[in-house]
């Protein structure tokens, strides 16, 4: 099986820091990989390289087996990789139907949207209502409620959501239980589950091992700004993990352990 987001010796240095050491990285069609590492070891310069949010010195990128050059974050997103932020990057003041579409609203048909630039709240407002009620976030009524009156949770949910109903590809989670009680973070667990049900791939950046022992197909271990090993969740244990992104412990050959 080919690898459906797949990256080579990626250089990324700031200045005498480098954040990326020729770091290799591969994602499966319909699986979790999860990205552990340590503070400071590089998986966030990772998947901002992955996103269009950073240009890499050197390495290469391939989507689907074809070889790609993002400069921003919307050219990822136009072929179809979505990111949930850890900051969730939402507009607290606008609706849930308006955060879904921020960047690519709908306009009417027409006249009155070609000429007058109305926008097509209706078409809108019963896209994110579809979307969300597909991942079961019933408990959200009203599609035009300010994105501030929800739950930390709900939040999470509607991020989850946006990036489940545009990114065709790949979605890539940055800790998305961070900040959330033990409620709230059952219920992106088991959305991320259902995003992976509907066979879309999906990057998970967290520090939570027993999330991430729950969910995870495979676990990248990434350290000192490079792939360490990849290891198969079920024969190893979170010591084992924690011990080979500190260095505590030699990892496997990344061979042996996808």
């Amino acid at each position: 099986m080919e690898p459906i987001l797949q990256a080579r010796n990626l250089v990324k240095r700031y200045g005498r820091v480098v954040a990326l050491d020729h770091c290799d990285f591969d994602l499966m069609p319909g699986e979790i990989l999860a990205v552990i590492g340590d503070n400071g070891a590089g998986k966030s310069t990772l998947i901002k390289a992955i996103s269009g949010a950073v240009i890499p010195d050197d390495g290469h990128i391939r989507l689907e087996g074809e070889k790609v050059s993002f400069r921003s974050p919307i050219e990822a997103r136009e072929a179809g990789i979505e990111t949930v932020y850890q900051t969730l990057a939402m507009s607290p003041a606008l609706s849930i139907a308006d955060n879904m579409f921020m960047g690519r609203e709908l306009r009417k048909p027409g006249i009155m949207g070609q000429v007058f630039r109305q926008l097509d709240r209706a078409a809108m407002e019963k896209f994110a209502r579809d979307k969300l009620n597909e991942l079961g976030l019933l408990t959200i009524q009203n599609i035009r409620q300010p994105v501030e009156t929800l739950s930390g949770g709900q939040r999470q949910g509607v991020a989850v959501a946006r990036a489940a109903a545009f990114g065709s590809k790949v979605v890539i989670l940055d800790e998305p239980t961070a900040a959330l009680g033990v409620k709230e973070s059952r219920k992106v667990l088991e959305l991320i589950l259902d995003v992976r049900a509907r066979g879309i791939p999906i990057i998970l950046i967290s520090h939570n091992m027993p999330h991430v022992f729950e969910v995870a197909d495979r676990i990248h271990v990434h350290r000192l700004g490079r792939r360490l090993c990849v290891i198969n969740p079920a024969d190893y244990s979170m010591s084992d993990a924690v011990a080979f992104m500190t260095g505590a412990k030699e990892p496997p050959h990344i061979d042996q352990a996808a």
